[in-house]
């Protein structure tokens, strides 16, 4: 578009789209017609039109004329009374007395048109002099003159009521001396008779002069918003005064009879004093300036107001000439108001001059504060033609746009526009304008809206500044209100990038990656997969492996520039379509798009992986970290139909899971997402809650295995063990439970429930009474716990409260340690620990041979006791090597001083072994399985079960050994049990269910003994 195109388009031009022009200028005139306010006014008129033909054409008929000359009259003018007083009974305000005046004053000319029509078709004689019709008539002047003044706009100073004055008197006199002149001065002069007459004669153009005078000389102003009514009812009153002063000229009064021309004219008064209320309303534009503070604008007079003066003092001089012209001699009252009429002449033209005077210097005042506004406005005032030529430029565009004001005034405005914004701003002007015209139609005499367009200017350097105009209507034109808003677009472009970006590495952050792969994945659906694939699209999530250590070590700053460095080393190593995004702390990700297969993507997330498991030079050191990394591939099957975010938040998730199942298998490693790891995270998902519900409502129960001494068989502690109920009732071993309960807010409440469950039950068996049975034997309770949870917050508390609540003595509670966890937690088991010790509790080192750190927690941690893992027991009958293995942990534990048990002691050749070897305690189904509460105190109050004598004849172990059924030199898993040697009665009453498995998590049913 050329800088020569019309920036603000004329009404009906061809580059204006249809639909900008208001609606009632496509409608067609008829309708515009049928559908506009002023129908009842073209009614109005051609009544009054065909009033007159029937008046000038003599009506056909003497009586008719006399008919509409007296009671045609009466009818109008009783139309106009009813009208004002319904209008003035139904509106408000000061207009109120106003309206009923002219109501009276229209009901005394009805009633003096109805005497005259009585006296002449009724009673059919003249009508008489000193009627009641001449004094009705002599009413109606008062009456509109009082509604006149009433309507009136008050002068607000003296001057403007000496104003005021001396134009009335100018009309005044004028009209009166041009009226003594033409007829007033002969009446005066025949009236030789009463002097009543002579003044009623007088009264009537007298009193007309005074109405026509305030009607011409006053303001008026429709303060309640109908300026029509009061000027259509104004044009009313001057017509019925026009009617009267020709009425008062002897020659047309002496040839006067009803129904004539001269009835129209007091007919079409009537009509449109009547029709005056009801006339369409419209405001003008407020009298009010910005600048004014609300304050209206002193009133400047119009060329009406300022010619009357001067129009009055001609129209006296014309009654002058009259009479000179005349031959007539100068009659004294003639010249008295001649005079007058000059002197108020001289008066108003002194009072004009001094109001001009200040009115000059008030604009003077007013336009040096406009200019020194303008000038000082740190924002570019500009006007603009229809064509955009600039017409002005205020002083600011030379600090603004570093351009010269005056350089710029000729111009056109759209060669300052950046060329890519020019439609934009064409397009918002027009559619400013367009509002404005609506506007204008639909609320006139409304402010003008206006309209805020941004775009680029040129400065004078040759940069592209932003700027901000407003934009309103001048003249044929527009004025912009322009601003630079060049710092402000800046910092809103920063403040977006911060808002999608990492401040420390500036990568894209999780909000703009997810937005890159809803876009991607949209793509994708709307294209389509050809491949099948669903290579097109892979997400990499990837982890600092001991990242945290470098942050512990080397501190913030270090782990800090290490981050930046990986970040530039995934940026060099993805390809350039590819993001690379940080999520916070040592996470990032990676989003692949494009013509990829899952080996290529394999293949790029282990450079990766390399790239970032490379050395590290920071500050003179070399420091290393690894990569764990999560891939996870677009699944092919989502479509167009597919929603894009859903499986964004999806695919993130899948690419999550992966990535700690690196960190699980080890670290510094790839690993693809499969469906199985949502599976298995649903299912320990499911897990953790029904453990915690199982928590809440009591699905856990308690069972005791006894620990028995391998030298006396004495019972010397139990360990408490947990079993789920099933919703049958039976007790299941819920292996995947325990292991669930290892971990989260779930594992940390069974946890506390089973340390108060255990110490409970202990507090309650040293207490009960002896009564006809021996009481059992208070022996210590040992509960099992891991490390992860011995370390969690508040569980020391829990076992200290458990203690004072129950008041079992703290040296018969001890506290089983087992999976010693990761080495950074070492510092903290070692406190707690030795806290616990401090509080009298006994702790063991359970599960000793199993896993790795057991040699490491013996030298570092306070232990009181050792326990062997199953795996060492289950062995020592056949296996030479886990005899071997098993002496010597037991020997260390003796030589440390600790005392020595173990675990899973189910057969009589297992217990022999450890005999042999040395082990003091031990616990397993060679002696009892884990029993109920009512069992339990059945075996402590029998305090003890039958071992074999650790020295003694080979007869007796031969003995001993003779019930242990074996299969190929191992115990048979259906039926080798061992023999006890006690009743049955003390064994735990359970039946056997149907199936290898009981439960759908792994659980197995506790077998009977």
């Amino acid at each position: 578009m050329s800088s020569t195109d019309t920036v603000l388009p004329a009404p009906g031009r061809p580059g204006v789209p249809a639909a900008d022009t208001p609606a009632a200028e496509r409608r067609g005139p008829l309708r515009r017609l049928r559908e506009s306010r002023a129908l009842p006014g073209l009614a109005l008129g051609a009544l009054c039109l065909a009033y007159a033909l029937g008046a000038a054409m003599g009506w056909g008929s003497h009586q008719l004329a006399i008919f509409m000359g007296d009671f045609g009259l009466a009818a109008a003018a009783l139309a106009a009374a009813l009208s004002c007083l319904v209008y003035g009974c139904t509106v408000g305000g000061h207009a109120r007395p106003a309206w009923l005046l002219f109501g009276l004053s229209s009901f005394m000319v009805a009633f003096g048109n109805g005497t005259w029509g009585w006296y002449e078709l009724v009673v059919r004689t003249p009508l008489p002099q000193d009627s009641l019709a001449e004094y009705a008539f002599l009413l109606f002047a008062p009456l509109s003159i009082t509604g006149v003044l009433v309507l009136a706009q008050r002068p607000r100073s003296a001057a403007g009521w000496l104003c005021l004055l001396l134009d009335g008197w100018l009309i005044a006199g004028s009209l009166f001396t041009l009226s003594w002149s033409l007829a007033l001065g002969r009446i005066a002069a025949g009236e030789d008779g009463s002097p009543l007459r002579l003044a009623l004669n007088l009264a009537y153009p007298v009193l007309d002069i005074l109405l026509v005078s305030l009607v011409v000389g006053l303001r008026f102003g429709g303060r309640d918003g109908n300026r029509a009514a009061v000027h259509t009812a104004m044009m009313a009153l001057a017509v019925t005064v026009l009617c009267d002063a020709l009425f008062t000229s002897p020659e047309l009064r002496s040839n006067y009879h009803s129904g004539e021309l001269l009835d129209a004219g007091w007919f079409s008064g009537s009509l449109l004093l009547a029709w005056a209320p009801w006339s369409p309303r419209w405001r003008r534009p407020l009298r009010e300036h910005p600048s004014a503070g609300g304050l209206p604008r002193r009133r400047v007079s119009t060329t009406f107001s300022a010619l009357t003066p001067y129009a009055a003092a001609a129209v006296c001089t014309a009654g002058i000439l009259y009479n000179a012209l005349g031959g007539r001699p100068l009659d004294r009252v003639v010249a008295a108001a001649a005079c007058t009429v000059g002197l108020a002449l001289i008066l108003r033209q002194g009072v004009m001059l001094l109001d001009n005077l200040s009115l000059a210097q008030e604009l003077a005042h007013k336009e040096a504060h406009f200019r020194s506004l303008v000038q000082g406005s740190s924002d570019v005032i500009i006007i603009a033609g229809a064509n955009g030529v600039l017409s002005y430029v205020s002083p600011a565009a030379l600090g603004v746009y570093g351009r010269d004001p005056e350089e710029l005034v000729g111009g056109n405005l759209l060669d300052l526009v950046h060329p890519e914004d020019v439609d934009r701003v064409l397009a918002e002007v027009r559619r400013y304008l367009a509002r404005v015209r609506l506007t204008a139609h639909r609320s006139p005499g409304t402010a003008e809206p206006s309209a805020r367009v941004e775009c680029r200017i040129s400065s004078g350097d040759g940069e592209w500044l932003h700027v901000e105009s407003t934009v309103s209507r001048h003249r044929d034109g527009l004025i912009l209100n322009s601003r630079d808003v060049t710092e402000r677009v800046i910092l809103q472009a920063q403040l977006q990038h911060n808002a999608f970006h990492d401040p420390l590495t500036d990568l894209p952050n999780r909000a703009l990656f997810a937005q890159r792969l809803r876009a991607a994945l949209g793509a994708r659906g709307q294209q389509g997969d050809p491949r099948g694939q669903g290579g097109g699209i892979a997400v990499l999530f990837l982890d600092l492996d001991g990242f945290k250590a470098v942050n512990d070590t080397a501190g913030h700053q270090v782990g800090d520039e290490l981050l930046v460095q990986a970040a530039r080393r995934l940026q060099g190593a993805v390809r350039c379509g590819d993001t690379v995004a940080r999520f916070g702390g040592d996470e990032f990700a990676a989003l692949v798009c494009g013509p990829l297969g899952r080996l290529q993507v394999q293949e790029l997330a282990e450079r990766l992986r390399v790239a970032l498991s490379e050395p590290y030079w920071i500050g003179g050191a070399e420091l290393s970290v690894a990569a764990s990394i999560g891939i996870a591939f677009g699944t092919p099957e989502r479509g167009p139909a597919g929603d894009p975010r859903a499986a964004t938040d999806e695919l993130m998730r899948n690419a999550d899971l992966a990535m700690y199942r690196a960190k699980s298998e080890g670290k510094g490693r790839v690993v693809l997402y499969t469906p199985a790891m949502r599976a298995d995270l649903e299912r320990r998902t499911e897990l953790e809650e029904r453990l915690r519900v199982a928590v809440r409502e009591g699905g856990f129960t308690l069972l005791h295995q006894p620990v028995v001494d391998l030298v006396s068989g004495a019972v010397t502690g139990v360990e408490a063990q947990a079993r789920w109920r099933s919703a049958k009732g039976q007790l299941l071993t819920p292996a995947e439970f325990l292991r669930s309960a290892e971990h989260g807010d779930a594992a940390t409440r069974f946890s506390r429930w089973l340390i108060h469950e255990a110490v409970t039950a202990a507090a309650a068996r040293r207490g009960l009474p002896a009564r006809t049975r021996p009481a059992p034997a208070p022996v210590p309770v040992a509960v099992r716990l891991s490390a992860e949870r011995l370390c969690a917050p508040g569980l020391y508390e829990t076992v200290a409260a458990a203690l004072r609540d129950s008041r079992l003595p703290a040296g018969e509670l001890v506290i089983e340690v087992a999976r010693m966890g990761p080495d950074s937690l070492a510092d903290e088991l070692g406190r707690r620990l030795a806290a616990l010790r401090r509080l009298g509790v006994s702790t063991v080192l359970a599960g000793y041979g199993a896993g790795s750190g057991s040699l490491g927690a013996l030298a570092r941690l306070p232990f009181d006791g050792l326990k062997l893992d199953r795996t060492l027991v289950q062995d020592l009958g056949e296996s030479a090597l886990s005899r071997t293995l098993a002496g010597h942990a037991l020997r260390l534990g003796r030589d440390l001083g600790l005392a020595t048990g173990a675990e899973g002691v189910d057969l009589p050749r297992q217990l022999i072994a450890l005999q042999e070897l040395g082990c003091r305690r031990g616990q397993g189904s060679a002696f009892a399985p884990p029993l109920d509460e009512t069992r339990l105190r059945r075996a402590l109050v029998r305090r003890g079960y039958p071992v074999p004598r650790p020295v003694g004849s080979l007869s007796a172990r031969r003995e001993y050994l003779a019930a242990d059924t074996r299969t190929s030199g191992r115990a048979d898993a259906a039926g080798g049990r061992v023999a006890h040697h006690h009743g049955a009665s003390d064994l735990p009453e359970h039946r056997a269910v149907a199936g290898p498995g009981a439960g759908p998590h792994g659980e197995t049913v506790i077998p009977p003994a």
